[in-house]
């Protein structure tokens, strides 16, 4: 096992810490942009992050010590979460660990404590949002797994590496079950990163609020590991549609040369997909909260015509 491949492992792990910020500045910069508005510099999420870990920290009299290290749960989770998806090379050491089944549990274990912190303090907006939160994470984690499902019984495994290797093996292809599929993630990351029409992340209306009532009583680097581990969520998603769907320009060699390539080309892929959702967002509108499920029951619906025709029309023919 070379040095580099641990080098590159480090490089993954880093790429989402440090560039997902980026990300969510490039996606703000291209919606004013497309609304006719200067917007603000794509490095601003830096300058807002750098400013909240630069403050104190006030917790309300009323938190309990769940309160104080839910920040680090979620970050870490996150951004463990993240670490599994390859974006450069598909076949590192961590291989064996990268699974769908440890992605959503560990997205899923962030969640937990992010509802949790934000019932602690008792404020109603806090209860409000964790449990719009939980409901959603309901409605939006089957079909997340029916997605998951298909890929998996198109590659015979949930192991990501193995999954986009198969992928880069099965090349430029419009099979429906892939469609279904890649429709069916995307309205999920929708509703899992708080995106519009489920959520609108600029708005802070106490009517319309999912993840931002949740984090109303956080300050200091408690709320910048919150934002932050929210950034790295999304360019966790991007990632994931990104590995799994369009995975040309990634490696399966651990050069130096493959590395870089692979590295302008998920880069390019991601911009690409931050202006199509701003895009979305600009000529969509936030839902009221009755419609969420009826979007999330689409999602499901599309996974499990993904795996009907991948079963009807793959292995039935």
């Amino acid at each position: 096992m070379s040095s580099f491949a641990w080098l590159t492992i480090c490089l993954q792990a880093l790429i989402y810490v440090s560039l997902a910020p980026l990300l969510t500045g490039w996606i703000r910069k291209a919606k004013a942009r497309l609304q006719n508005r200067r917007g603000p510099s794509v490095f601003q999420p830096y300058r807002d992050l750098r400013k909240l870990l630069a403050k104190d920290v006030h917790v309300a009299h009323t938190a309990s010590p769940l309160f104080r290290v839910a920040p680090y749960i979620v970050f870490v989770s996150t951004w463990l979460a993240a670490i599994t998806v390859p974006i450069l090379v598909v076949e590192l050491p961590t291989a064996a660990v990268a699974d769908l089944i440890v992605l959503v549990g560990l997205l899923a274990l962030g969640r937990f404590f992010l509802a949790l912190a934000g019932m602690d303090v008792g404020t109603a907006f806090g209860g409000m949002g964790a449990s719009r939160e939980m409901l959603i994470s309901a409605l939006a984690e089957p079909a997340m797994l029916m997605a998951v499902f298909t890929l998996a019984m198109q590659a015979h495994s949930t192991n990501l590496s193995t999954i986009v290797t198969h992928q880069i093996e099965l090349g430029l292809s419009l099979k429906p079950s892939l469609m279904f599929a890649l429709a069916a993630l995307s309205l999920v990351a929708i509703a899992e990163t708080g995106r519009i029409p489920v959520d609108n992340p600029a708005t802070h209306l106490e009517l319309t609020m999912v993840h931002e009532a949740m984090l109303l009583e956080y300050t200091g680097r408690h709320l910048a590991l919150m934002e932050w581990a929210a950034q790295v969520k999304l360019m966790l998603y991007g990632a994931l549609i990104v590995a799994i769907f369009f995975p040309w320009g990634m490696t399966e060699i651990v050069d130096v040369d493959g590395v870089m390539i692979a590295l302008l080309a998920t880069l390019g892929k991601l911009a690409l997909l931050g202006a199509v959702l701003a895009g979305a967002e600009t000529v969509l509108a936030k839902a009221r909260l009755f419609r969420v499920p009826a979007l999330l029951n689409f999602a499901l619906l599309l996974g499990l015509l993904g795996l009907l025709s991948h079963v009807i029309l793959e292995i039935g023919t």
